[in-house]
């Protein structure tokens, strides 16, 4: 190699240093989950400096839970978390089509493709691979179709007690529920160490009761949801220190127990609390025979209100008429705490259909892992209703792949380039399902694509456990098409971030920040 060979590799190292620091971030992301990519991945184990252990094979998980200091792979964990709040699954295909794409794209850029360009190609590509996606994917029409058990399953990672409880689940709250895109069935999963595998039609408070002199069980009976304390008007010491102040303190004392009295009027058995009751009000109930629950998330509060049909209110609201407090109740036919499980279960409620689906485990460490299955199975079967299904085992990425290689002619220019990223992106989710499978993937790629084109159809790849071609859609291997077209464009947006940095210069300190930290040491 001349003088001059070198002196130019040198300028061209010096001009991408930012780009391909940023890159090797993104890359060693994406390594820390491939491995545990498709149904024979293996699980990661992460240790803290206090010994404490988590082991897992969701890839969220693993993200959410490394110890990460550089910017880039920091950017790529967020975009990662993202998609499982919009989506609920595919983090791990998305961060390792993102590290493809960002690899791919620095070698055509090293090669003096205009970054415009490589990136111009990559947005040409996902627009094409996504439209490809959505004309592959097959609608589900009705929710006891097998199917969708085969879509909770293999995102479920092949537990055939979570399939099941998620496709029972899916059924019992119906469509339109389903189909809100403010409800999420992921919601409904709740995991507890000790406890049996079951499908509640109804809901579970991870509370008890404030007091144990209260009813365990109750049946028939309207229920309140008190969105505040539940406790006197308070009044401050000043007004306390004089004789009006005491006597006004005395007459709110005795409006609080009026009020409450207007609870067992109404046929009141089950009160819950966003925060707390005063000791006032605990005797009350005791004495009235109503079960009380304090310090319930509103999260909790809302879920069992709706499925009650019961309407939030504040404690200022206890003041209304015995009338007007009748219109905020709800009803159930049955509420008994669980005393083993410490948790108080809401059933036949009023209001609209629920089902909550509670997960056991023998040891802390496993429930958690089977939390975080039963909520990607959860998120993968409403993903699919909303969407529809597309085969899996990264067959539907080698077709979209195969698809772009075809079509390159229409994107004119060095943006083909960019194309070329996509396309090996795409490939790259077969490629790792393959290898962590015991394959060589260049071998089976070549296999899948030609039986692909032979046969005319887009659903075959590689039996993990035989190396044998095979149609996903008979060996019950199916996706959600949202979470594939969810996983190209999260990332697709990291590529682009990543390749659009030019340079890295370190901010100096917000001296705001530091003027208010120095301030709460100054005395």
């Amino acid at each position: 190699m001349s003088i001059k060979q070198v002196s130019k590799d040198t300028e061209v190292d010096e001009r991408l240093a930012a780009l391909s620091t940023n890159a090797n971030a993104i890359r060693a992301i994406a390594s820390a989950v491939e491995g545990t990519l498709g149904p024979k991945g293996l699980d990661t184990m992460l240790v803290d400096k206090f010994g404490d252990v988590v082991i897992t094979n969701d890839g969220v998980t693993i993200l959410e839970m490394m110890e990460v200091n550089h910017p880039a792979a920091r950017m790529m964990i967020n975009t990662a978390k993202a998609q499982q709040d919009e989506i609920g699954d595919g983090t791990t295909t998305a961060s390792i089509m993102a590290g493809t794409l960002v690899t791919e794209g620095l070698e055509q850029i090293k090669r003096g493709v205009p970054v415009t360009r490589v990136i111009e190609g990559i947005k040409a590509g996902i627009k094409m691979a996504v439209q490809y996606f959505k004309d592959s994917a097959a609608a589900i029409e009705k929710l006891d179709d097998p199917v969708l058990k085969e879509v909770s399953w293999v995102a479920g990672r092949g537990n055939d007690d979570i399939a099941e409880l998620v496709f029972d689940a899916a059924n019992m709250i119906g469509r339109e529920k389903l189909l809100d895109t403010n409800f999420k069935l992921s919601d409904c999963i709740f995991a507890q160490h000790g406890a049996d595998n079951q499908l509640i039609k109804g809901c579970i408070i991870n509370k008890e009761r404030v007091s144990s002199d209260m009813p365990r069980e109750l049946g028939d009976c309207n229920v309140l949801f008190i969105d505040d304390a539940l406790e006197p008007e308070q009044l401050d010491e000043e007004a306390l220190s004089n004789e009006a102040g005491f006597n006004r303190f005395i007459r709110l004392q005795e409006e609080f127990q009026e009020n409450l009295k207007k609870l067992s009027k109404l046929g009141v058995g089950l009160v819950l609390v966003d925060r707390g009751i005063h000791d006032i009000a605990e005797e009350f109930f005791i004495d009235a025979g109503i079960m009380a629950v304090q310090r319930v998330s509103h999260k909790e509060l809302k879920k069992a209100a709706e499925f009650t049909g019961a309407r939030m209110i504040k404690r200022t609201g206890l003041k209304k008429s015995v009338e007007e407090l009748r219109t905020y109740l709800g009803h159930i036919d049955k509420v008994y705490e669980d005393e083993h499980l410490e948790q108080i279960r809401i059933l036949g409620g009023a209001g609209k259909p629920m089902a909550t689906i509670l997960v056991g485990a023998a040891t802390e460490e496993v429930v958690g892992e089977r939390e975080r299955i039963a909520r990607d199975a959860a998120a993968a079967l409403q993903a699919a209703i909303k969407g529809g299904i597309v085969p899996g085992g990264g067959s539907i990425e080698l077709a979209a792949a195969s698809f772009l290689e075809s079509n390159r002619e229409q994107v004119r220019g060095m943006a083909v380039y960019g194309i070329n990223c996509v396309v090996e992106a795409l490939k790259k989710p077969f490629s790792q399902i393959v290898f962590n499978a015991g394959f060589n993937p260049l071998e089976k790629q070549g296999d899948v694509l030609a039986i692909q084109k032979q046969e005319n159809n887009i659903g075959y790849a590689i039996d993990c456990d035989t190396g044998q071609v095979i149609d996903m859609r008979k060996l019950g291997v199916v996706d959600p098409v949202l979470v594939k077209i969810y996983a190209l464009r999260a990332a697709g947006e990291i590529a682009e971030a990543i390749l659009r940095i030019d340079t890295i210069i370190k901010k100096r300190p917000d001296k705001t920040a530091d003027n208010r930290v120095k301030d709460e040491f100054e005395f």
